[in-house]
């Protein structure tokens, strides 16, 4: 829906921005955000991994490592009748990690195959196997 096609949802959207505005208080509960490009510009990379997460990250990099580090974006068999997803290349676009590199990126947690895509990456360094875990797309990095 746009203000322009619906004249009502216009006025009603102008209004509520002033009771807002009077008011003070936020009506909207916060929304989780994509990042942007200016968020991953801005991502730490950290030497070691001690969140609770790792040790997750740390079990599927030896899953991906007994697959032999698949190059090729698709849903693997996983055990348990659960399947996990590689998108392939990551790019480092934002050159958070080591230049010079190339790399892969693969899901941590296995799902239905099919199923949505959840933040949670390692991302390996084909030629070293030089792994980072990132729990929130590429925004934070721990080296695993």
């Amino acid at each position: 829906m746009t203000a322009d096609r619906y004249p009502r949802l216009r006025r009603f959207l102008t209004g509520l921005a002033l009771v807002v505005a009077l008011s003070g208080t936020a009506l909207v509960a916060p929304a989780v955000v994509a990042p942007t490009t200016t968020d991953a510009a801005q991502a730490a990379v950290h030497s070691t991994c001690t969140i609770s997460r790792c040790s997750a990250a740390r079990t599927t990099r030896t899953g991906w490592s007994t697959l032999g580090w698949p190059t090729s974006s698709g849903w693997y068999a996983w055990p348990y009748g659960q399947y996990n997803y590689t998108g392939g290349t990551f790019q480092n676009r934002e050159k958070q990690l080591p230049v010079n590199a190339t790399y892969s990126e693969y899901d941590v947690y296995a799902r239905t195959r099919g199923a949505a895509r959840d933040a949670y990456r390692i991302v390996v360094n084909r030629s070293t196997r030089e792994t980072w875990f990132t729990p929130d797309h590429y925004v934070t990095f721990y080296k695993l």
